[in-house]
């Protein structure tokens, strides 16, 4: 017990030494009564742990309305791990490499992709970045896809048999190119947030890592923002999530 508060306390004040919150991990348990009806049920990850690691869009009050439909519909406890503001690169945030380092053994992990990366300039990289063709560069490591292939890498290592997700970016609606997936409208680095989203897909797809395209199936757009998102523009409402929560379950329950 002494060695656990110890490590806590070190924990802490890493965090507060870099300027950002300490992480502390965050459980949502499956109604019963609305468990036992699910359509999910025969499923291979019903009845599952599933871990989340994201920035703000994953761990925001309001995300809890779409965590609660995965671990009502799939029997799940859902363990939430994100940090807002986190992305990526380990340059951005309370990064998802170290959400990642810090996480227990779980039989489902999902990445969610934030936008900030993209919106703070953090380079977008390429799926090669911090594999075995650079010799697993930790130069990479600053880029979005030598990140995401680090947290795949080390997610494996915790637990082979383990089911890995990714959720994409979904939409924001401060800029053109958070919503439009054919703007040219690029970040400090040159690439549009579309360049973003196909590097998490392209990172993916070369270890075979089952990807929901959230921001072309989330069905908001600039007509129906204002219904499903704060005043900021860029998080969603409850009502959001609620509306992206089934879909999301609905992969979540086998993969596809």
């Amino acid at each position: 017990m002494k060695r656990i508060v110890v490590i806590a306390g070190l924990l802490l004040l890493a965090a507060a030494a870099l300027g950002q919150p300490a992480p502390s991990s965050h459980t949502l348990y499956p109604n019963r009564k609305a468990a036992k009806s699910s359509p999910y049920r025969a499923s291979k990850n019903y009845g599952k742990r599933i871990a989340v690691f994201g920035g703000s869009l994953s761990v925001n009050e309001e995300s809890d309305a779409a965590k609660q439909i995965w671990a009502d519909l799939l029997g799940a406890e859902v363990v939430t791990y994100g940090v807002g503001g986190a992305g990526f690169s380990r340059e951005q945030g309370y990064t998802l490499q170290r959400q990642v380092d810090m996480a227990d053994v779980f039989d489902v992990y999902v990445l969610w992709a934030s936008t900030n990366d993209f919106t703070n300039g953090r380079e977008c990289g390429t799926w090669k970045d911090y594999t075995e063709f650079d010799g697993y560069d930790e130069n990479k490591l600053s880029t979005q896809c030598g990140g995401i292939n680090y947290c795949i890498k080390t997610l494996m290592e915790k637990n082979p048999r383990a089911e890995i997700y990714f959720f994409t970016s979904l939409r924001f609606f401060r800029k053109d190119s958070g919503n439009n997936p054919f703007s040219t409208e690029t970040n400090s680095t040159g690439k549009t947030f579309a360049d973003y989203i196909q590097g998490q897909k392209d990172c993916c797809a070369y270890y075979g890592i089952p990807v929901l395209d959230q921001f072309n199936l989330q069905g908001i757009n600039r007509f129906n923002a204002s219904v499903f998102y704060l005043d900021d523009l860029l998080h969603m409402n409850a009502d959001g999530y609620r509306r992206i929560g089934p879909v999301q379950a609905a992969f979540l329950a086998n993969g596809f």
